[in-house]
């Protein structure tokens, strides 16, 4: 049985030490430096070069743009850290000093900061050798917004070519009053696909629409009919999400194009609601193009993004316990399932446990101005992850370190 109260006290002060007003100008290197999926070069190398100052052995251009670095302390378990670091193609709209300088990209999604906490965790452990034993690995992960960075390392041989781990740990930064630590054992974020769909028309002349068959009002029934699936087909009790994401069709004003496109995502949190809204989808989209007589039949592309995120029951309850000594029984709770989805769990060889919680951020001030009487009201009307105004808290820059070292500290030999 872990004393809780003992690793608490050996995290601060491990973590004592951590200059905080360093990792502050590292994060905001970061974060006016966003690079896109697979496209990570110069954080990566930002990353690299602190992990080997820190005395790891870095294996740079893993999948393209990841980074791993390896600490062999003595015998003990192999404990994986991982941290994803690309941005997003949001035009940041936050007005920080430190905004991204790059047109178009941010790290909306607070990847810098998860950059940032696996930083200054491995150089926390990495100094505080003494006491602990075992093999730390440091994962930082290209592309998890597309969904391929994970899968890509493993291609490239990530399971192989460095320690097998004996437990994997991650964490995201979530929107919420700063100074919380949601942990959810088992069950904690959806699986995601994303299907394309073309439907096939006969263009002509928007004078003669009796000539064609116009593919955008088509495309445009589906779209609405797509709107019932959720809410007609799928029991109360179950979750999915729907999305119609993208509509392209047409160049002109006058001309009716030949074809329209959809770009849809689903996201669900069990296997057999996945298949029933896919089936449904299919059925909608073939159905549509039948009664508008288009000349040929549509095309939907299935593309399996993420799987479902599911944690180790136990060790998710052993590191929630720990993260309660640490910050204080309030500030831990259980936000069960998200419907937002991740690769992480994809970087765990078979049989391997893992745990993933989140670490809130929002600004003491924005939170308090958010119009709503509780949490789920409140949440909705503060800048979350992908906002353009989303800018996390600096005072979580130390707790998110933190959280890391308690949680690997909890798994090495001490």
């Amino acid at each position: 049985m872990t004393d809780t109260a003992a690793l608490a006290r050996r995290t601060r002060e491990v973590t004592d030490a951590v200059k905080t007003a360093e990792l502050e100008d590292f994060y905001r290197d970061l974060h006016r430096h966003p690079e896109p999926a697979f496209q990570e070069h110069r954080t990566a190398g930002r990353l690299a070069a602190r992990l080997r100052a820190a005395g790891f052995s870095v294996t740079e251009g893993v999948a393209r743009t990841g980074v791993v670095g390896v600490l062999t302390n003595g015998d003990g378990p192999v404990v994986w850290l991982r941290a994803d670091m690309d941005a997003l193609p949001v035009r940041e709209a936050t007005g920080l000093p430190y905004a991204s300088t790059v047109d178009g990209v941010m790290h909306a999604c607070g990847h810098d900061l998860h950059v940032t906490w696996l930083a200054g965790a491995a150089e926390a452990l990495a100094a505080a050798r003494a006491v602990w034993s075992g093999t730390l690995v440091v994962v930082g992960q290209p592309a998890e917004e597309s969904g391929g960075g994970a899968a890509a390392m493993v291609a490239d041989g990530l399971h192989e070519r460095f320690p097998r781990p004996d437990v994997l740990l991650g964490q995201h930064v979530a929107p919420g009053l700063a100074g919380l630590y949601p942990h959810t054992p088992g069950l904690i974020m959806s699986a995601a696909d994303d299907i394309d769909v073309v439907v096939h028309g006969v263009g002509g002349h928007g004078s003669r629409p009796e000539s064609t068959v116009d593919p955008v009002v088509t495309a445009a029934y589906v779209v609405t009919r797509l709107q019932s699936v959720v809410s007609r087909e799928i029991a109360a009790k179950d979750s999915a999400v729907l999305t119609v994401g993208q509509f392209h069709a047409g160049t002109k004003h006058n001309i009716i194009p030949d074809r329209a496109r959809l770009a849809l995502n689903l996201r669900t949190q069990d296997t057999a609601v996945r298949a029933r809204v896919l089936d449904a989808i299919r059925r909608i989209v073939h159905g549509e193009c039948t009664a508008a007589g288009c000349p040929a039949p549509p095309e939907i592309t299935v593309h399996p993004g993420y799987p479902t995120t599911v944690n180790d029951a136990v060790l998710d309850g052993e590191i929630a316990a720990v993260h309660r000594a640490l910050f204080g029984e309030h500030t831990v709770f259980d936000f069960g399932p998200a419907m937002g989805s991740e690769d992480f769990s994809l970087l765990a060889p078979h049989g391997v446990p893992y745990d993933y919680w989140f670490v809130t951020s929002t600004p003491p001030d924005v939170w308090d101005a958010a119009p709503g009487d509780d949490l789920a009201q409140k949440l909705g009307n503060v800048p979350g992850n992908h906002s353009p105004l989303f800018a996390p808290d600096l005072s979580v820059l130390l707790p998110g370190v933190q959280t890391l070292v308690s949680a690997a500290l909890g798994r090495l030999t001490v």
